[in-house]
């Protein structure tokens, strides 16, 4: 389950803390303990992202109409 902080953001501000977690994992400056617990909170930040591509993508499927006339979904594929 997901912290209430990291479930209440919108994709783009989990990424932009994701990317900000990132980069300063990659100075190699960070203590231990702070680089663990960066590294904690971008695993959670990264699975709300995906959550929420998930989401979206279900959301952009496509309903396209059958040879006769009735309504289909077609999913989104994405590679």
């Amino acid at each position: 389950m997901l912290p209430p902080d990291v479930a209440a953001m919108s994709f783009e501000t989990a990424l932009a803390e994701l990317e900000a977690i990132v980069k300063r994992l990659e100075t190699g400056n960070a203590k231990l303990d702070d680089a663990i617990s960066a590294y904690e909170r971008g695993a959670l930040l990264k699975r709300h992202c995906e959550a929420k591509l998930r989401e979206a993508q279900s959301r952009v499927d496509k309903i396209v109409m059958g040879s006769d006339g009735t309504p289909n979904l077609e999913k989104l594929t994405i590679d």
